[in-house]
């Protein structure tokens, strides 16, 4: 509060507490483009230029990371399609997932703390992405043990808090991804390739 003096009258003026956002559009800097689909399970593919800033979600722990790009076609691994990719889970409990990146700070590691807008890579075209149009691959799930990489990659479409988010929005996902989790279980069957 600030106190203004008018003549002889004091006026009290409130200035109103700005919070810092909860969430961020998970690119930063560079024009997007996404659907409201995904081919046969819940993300979405950001599509922008190589080397855009892929910035943490929201405030959280790095998960799970693989600085090293182990796709080949030759054995065609699930756990290897994401090529180089990083997760963190969420202070809201929710684990957010991005693939597909041409590099990874080498900082971020598995408990690394990040706040939400910190890079946390940069957007390419790695595992079973070679050769097609550069984007993030964006997946929302809950926490799971490591290696569950169906999980991982995405269980709840996430167009609608990417659109929140763009827009400048604080929404979670944290109620969404419960209920399903509640539905399916911490480790639920494999669907889809």
């Amino acid at each position: 509060m600030r106190l203004i003096v008018a003549g002889a009258l004091l006026i009290a003026s409130i200035t109103p507490a700005h919070a810092s956002p909860n969430y961020a559009f998970p690119i930063s800097g560079c024009a997007v483009t996404y659907a409201r689909a995904h081919h046969n399970y819940p993300a979405t593919d950001i599509l922008t230029k190589k080397g855009c800033k892929f910035v943490a979600p929201t405030s959280g722990v790095v998960d799970e990371v693989n600085h090293v790009d182990k796709f080949s076609w030759k054995t065609n691994k699930g756990a290897d399609r994401g090529g180089l990719s990083i997760s963190i889970v969420g202070d809201d409990g929710v684990r957010y997932y991005g693939s597909h990146l041409s590099k990874i700070p080498t900082e971020m590691v598995p408990g690394f703390r990040v706040n939400v807008g910190d890079i946390i890579g940069y957007v390419g075209n790695s595992g079973d992405a070679k050769g097609l149009a550069t984007h993030l691959h964006f997946g929302i799930s809950w926490p799971t043990p490591a290696g569950i990489w169906w999980v991982r990659r995405g269980e709840l479409y996430p167009w609608k808090y990417l659109d929140a988010w763009k827009a400048g929005k604080d929404v979670s996902p944290s109620k969404a991804v419960a209920t399903l989790e509640k539905k399916l279980g911490n480790v639920p069957k494999l669907v889809g390739y």
